[in-house]
């Protein structure tokens, strides 16, 4: 036996377990969807939700009212929720600063049920869609149903959320399920 071989049979094994390795289909399906994705990155302008905490410090606030006017700048429109501080207030700055036409706010029930700092905030908006029907609902079911029609708008979803966000993780996961192009940002 040579020295070289010698020296393979010394050093140790790794094995690699491929059994629970993700697999690539070759449904036709899986390669259409992976088309759009991709068409969906490429397109220079697109609807993109942004959703995510409110319970969020001054810093990231500033820093996605400042991803929020650059996306809209770009000639992008954005769909959002209301929302009185957090990320929905962020991206309605941000939005508003750049060109209000860009932006589109869906709320979970109607104008006249937001705090009145969020009324406030509403002001001007020119795209706001309420829900009457909601107005029963609690805030919680009605806000699950709003990021789902967010979701459904959108062609790719942004979202600032933490590990125990359970809402927000569930938001993704429909957009998952939807094939949207997801970017989460998570916040702890």
């Amino acid at each position: 036996m040579s020295d070289e071989n010698q020296e393979k049979q010394d050093q140790p094994m790794i094995m690699v377990p491929t059994d629970d390795l993700d697999t690539v289909s070759d449904d036709a399906d899986t390669v259409d969807q992976l088309a759009m994705e991709l068409a969906t990155l490429q397109q220079s302008t697109k609807r993109i939700a942004v959703i995510g905490s409110r319970n969020l410090p001054i810093t990231h606030q500033q820093i996605i009212e400042t991803l929020s006017y650059a996306l809209v700048m770009q000639g992008n429109t954005i769909i959002t929720s209301g929302g009185s501080s957090g990320t929905n207030a962020a991206t309605i700055r941000g939005a508003m600063k750049s060109n209000p036409e860009k932006l589109k706010v869906i709320l979970p029930q109607t104008i006249g049920q937001q705090p009145s700092d969020v009324q406030d905030q509403l002001i001007g908006v020119p795209n706001i869609i309420e829900h009457a029907d909601r107005a029963m609902m609690t805030l919680a079911d009605a806000s699950r149903i709003c990021n789902r029609e967010i979701i459904d708008d959108c062609q790719q979803l942004i979202c600032f959320l933490s590990h125990t966000s359970n809402t927000l993780h569930k938001a993704i996961e429909y957009a998952e399920e939807s094939h949207k192009v997801i970017t989460a940002f998570y916040l702890d």
